[in-house]
């Protein structure tokens, strides 16, 4: 088991290493570091609590508050900051992906072959 955390650690600091990651992490701190933008982001997840919270009770959030988060999500997303925080963000999800699926195959081959790690 040790030999898998280790290898674990080892692709989670390659992964960090990668463009992808590198160009999430620079869009992240760009994002945080915008304060309207920063701002707006938190009304949104503020709005939208409240929202989710109303559904909850089984009460209809109201047109005002429904208009005023289609606003602020339209403003967000117009962002080039933000746009390049969604495009970091799908980049790097698709190395995720594709280092799981190549994870999975080695786990079908290894689960084929009759050969017994140390753990």
């Amino acid at each position: 088991m040790n030999k898998i955390m280790e290898m674990a650690n080892d692709l989670g600091q390659a992964l960090g290493r990668t463009d992808e990651y590198q160009a999430l992490s620079r869009a992240a701190t760009a994002v945080g570091d915008d304060r309207e933008l920063s701002a707006l982001q938190t009304e949104l997840e503020k709005l939208e609590s409240d929202m989710v919270s109303d559904l909850q009770r089984g009460k209809e959030p109201e047109e005002e508050q429904r208009d005023r988060y289609e606003a602020l999500a339209r403003d967000l997303q117009s962002r080039p900051e933000f746009q390049r925080l969604i495009a970091a963000q799908t980049n790097f999800d698709k190395l995720l992906q594709k280092v799981n699926e190549t994870i999975s195959k080695g786990i079908q081959e290894g689960a084929r072959g009759r050969i017994i790690l140390p753990s």
